[in-house]
C-alpha cells in the first residue's frame, strides 16, 4: 500500500515547494545583506518611467545604506518616496540613500520608497527580467534582476519568515 502512496505523496510535496522555489529564485546576497524578490510592473509601450520594488534585510550589527541602482534598462535610475499630501500624491528623489538598519528590514514597494526607472530603453514586458546593479554603503554593489509582473501585480505574498519586500508615472 506505501509504494502506491508514494508517488502521490512526492508529488504534493513537489507542489507544495514550489511557490518557496520560486520566492527563493529571487534572493541575492552580499554580506549581510540578503535582497529578496526584486520586480516590477509591466509598462505599456511608448511608456518612459517604470517602478522598481523590493525587500532588502541586513543580519548585521551595523547599517548599511542602498546608496544607488543603474541599469541598462533606463537612461537613469533614481530612489524615490512617494507619499500623499491633500489627497496629492507626491514623488521626491532620495539623494543621500536609504538607510538598512542593523538587524532590521528596509522595504521599497508600491506607495513608499522604490526604484524609479527613468527613460527606458524598451517596454518592460511581462515575464523579462530587468537587470540591475544596486550598490551599498559596506556591502558594495549587488547585480540583481527585476522581475517583470503583471500590472496588477502587488507583490510577493508573505510567506513565513521571508524577510518582506511604481507603476509607471
Amino acid at each position: 500500500m506505501m509504494n502506491r502512496l508514494a508517488p502521490a505523496l512526492a508529488a504534493t510535496l513537489l507542489a507544495a515547494s514550489l511557490p518557496t522555489a520560486a520566492l527563493l529564485a529571487h534572493r541575492y546576497k552580499a554580506g549581510a545583506i540578503s535582497i529578496a524578490h526584486p520586480w516590477s510592473r509591466q509598462t505599456a509601450p511608448g511608456q518612459t518611467v517604470g517602478g522598481g520594488f523590493l525587500v532588502i534585510t541586513n543580519a548585521g550589527g551595523k547599517e548599511d545604506r542602498l546608496v544607488s541602482v543603474s541599469s541598462p534598462a533606463a537612461n537613469e535610475v533614481q530612489l524615490h518616496t512617494m507619499s500623499m499630501d491633500g489627497g496629492v500624491m507626491r514623488m521626491r528623489q532620495v539623494t543621500n540613500g536609504l538607510p538598512v538598519p542593523a538587524h532590521g528590514t528596509l522595504e521599497l514597494k508600491p506607495g513608499g520608497f522604490h526604484v524609479m526607472f527613468i527613460g527606458l530603453k524598451a517596454p518592460f514586458t511581462l515575464g523579462a527580467k530587468v537587470p540591475a546593479t544596486l550598490t551599498f554603503k559596506r556591502a558594495g554593489k549587488v547585480k540583481v534582476a527585476f522581475a517583470v509582473e503583471p500590472v496588477t501585480y502587488t507583490g510577493p505574498a508573505a510567506a513565513p519568515a521571508m524577510e518582506h519586500s511604481h507603476a509607471g508615472h
